[in-house]
């Protein structure tokens, strides 16, 4: 089913050591019918960082979804804070962005599932065949929020900082028209580069030839 309804709820001043942005809070309400075990509908927040002005020219954008392992403890199972901190050097460096931050931990399956799966990883399954034994669909995300609050901030157009195309689908039919897909492509580590592997081969992400990972 579709985003129900969307609100922003909060705006304040955001000092960062990338640099000065406002932070935004929005919630929105709808169903996640993608799991297995869904609830029928939820509301979930978004966080909007957002750094100078970002309605003149399409804006760079990056969708990031919550990682606790990565963004908050440095994990390297995964390449998610190497691809937040990426995205905050480019919105600073270009002086205008926006950074939507969703909280759909572990491709939307939640934090202890996340874990369950990690496990299932260590005993040899990828990162699609662990989701999919706890019960999950191999990414329950999905981005219709991040369209939705993009549109409520005046934005209509972006360059969307990604390798996944499903960002890209998701942004044109909420009506945000995607004017250039921006490399996420970060340096690879040894420890996740079966997850980029995955990624790539099982879900269709774009990767760039200096990660060693050919094109099919």
């Amino acid at each position: 089913m579709p985003l129900k309804s969307v609100q922003k709820v909060a705006e304040a001043d955001f000092p960062t050591r990338w640099g000065a942005f406002r932070i935004l809070g929005f919630e929105g309400t709808h169903s996640n019918d993608r799991c297995a075990n869904g609830h029928a509908a939820k509301v979930e927040g978004l966080v909007a960082v957002v750094m100078g002005d970002v309605r003149s020219n399409p804006p760079l954008v990056r969708i990031h979804s919550q990682c606790l392992t990565g963004d908050v403890f440095g994990s390297l199972r995964c390449d998610c804070r190497l691809q937040l901190e990426l995205a905050l050097t480019k919105i600073t460096e270009a002086g205008a962005g926006i950074l939507l931050y969703e909280q759909q931990e572990g491709r939307g399956i939640g934090l202890m599932a996340k874990l369950k799966a990690y496990q299932l990883q260590d005993q040899g399954r990828d990162t699609v065949e662990a989701n999919e034994e706890l019960g999950f669909a191999a990414d329950c995300r999905d981005y219709e929020l991040p369209g939705a609050a993009l549109k409520l901030m005046g934005v209509t157009k972006v360059r969307l900082i990604t390798n996944n195309p499903e960002k890209v689908a998701a942004l044109e039919s909420a009506g945000v028209e995607v004017v250039e897909r921006v490399s996420a492509a970060v340096e690879p580590q040894e420890s996740f580069e079966r997850y980029l592997r995955t990624k790539q081969e099982k879900m269709g992400h774009i990767f760039e030839d200096v990660l060693g990972l050919h094109q099919h």
